[in-house]
């Protein structure tokens, strides 16, 4: 960046200031909200995080420095719950990722699949498509899940939404796109695992390991930190 396209200095210290006042606004927010889901609220945090982003940008084009904090976006966030306070009805969505990583494997256990079922030579089995097809006939995906090794599979990222409605929906209703009707704002509650936590605690503890002042109480902490990630998201942070 050259130094005519530079913020000034002056322009550094405004959008500092406006991060203070955004801070003092989301506080008198939550000291203020009506409840675990107060618009109030969540309009403050995102206003204090498009405050964060901004200064975070003029500080490091004008300085070379970056904030020691990260604020998610808006973006990153569920919005206020605004379904019914007594569902009656409620839908588990469910998304799993797996990578085919012993294809040969997957094969094998088609067959045995077959040959249990007496249809040995089928087609099916001669290809990972439907050796696949089987596997999933066969077992239910939680099983799966458990025993994805056995079967050739490695685990990827997987998130698990629970979503309220008034009413059940109709038989067949949604059967053609499952997942296109999927209300946000219904969302109440959501899991995620992935490997991305897994390699969040392997930089720490590289850091850590540089450092040799940490003791193991570090890493528990860190490990607690995360679990609280697959609790349900709560609040204007969900």
């Amino acid at each position: 960046m050259s130094d005519a396209a530079q913020p000034t200095a002056a322009e550094v210290r405004a959008a500092a200031e406006a991060v203070k006042t955004a801070l003092d606004r989301h506080l008198a927010a939550v000291e203020r909200r009506s409840g675990e889901d107060d618009p109030a609220v969540f309009e403050a945090f995102n206003q204090l995080a498009a405050a964060a982003e901004v200064y975070d940008e003029l500080l490091y084009d004008r300085y070379d420095e970056v904030t020691p904090f990260e604020i998610p976006g808006a973006e990153d966030a569920l919005p206020p719950y605004t379904g019914p306070e007594e569902p009656n009805a409620l839908s588990v969505l469910i998304r799993r990722d797996y990578a085919v990583a012993e294809p040969q494997r997957l094969l094998a256990q088609a067959q045995r699949i077959e040959a249990v079922e007496g249809d040995e030579g089928s087609p099916a089995s001669g290809t990972v498509h439907g050796a696949l097809g089987l596997l999933f006939g066969e077992f239910e995906p939680d099983e799966i899940a458990s025993r994805h090794k056995e079967f050739g599979l490695e685990e990827g990222d997987s998130t698990l939404w629970v979503t309220a409605a008034d009413e059940p929906a109709e038989p067949g209703e949604w059967l053609e796109a499952p997942f296109e009707q999927v209300d946000p704002q219904q969302v109440v509650c959501r899991f995620d695992v992935s490997a991305v936590f897994d390699d969040e605690i392997d930089d720490v503890d590289e850091d850590e390991d540089d450092d040799g002042d940490e003791g193991d109480g570090f890493e528990d902490d860190l490990a607690g930190d995360l679990d609280e990630d697959l609790e349900p998201l709560d609040g204007d942070r969900r």
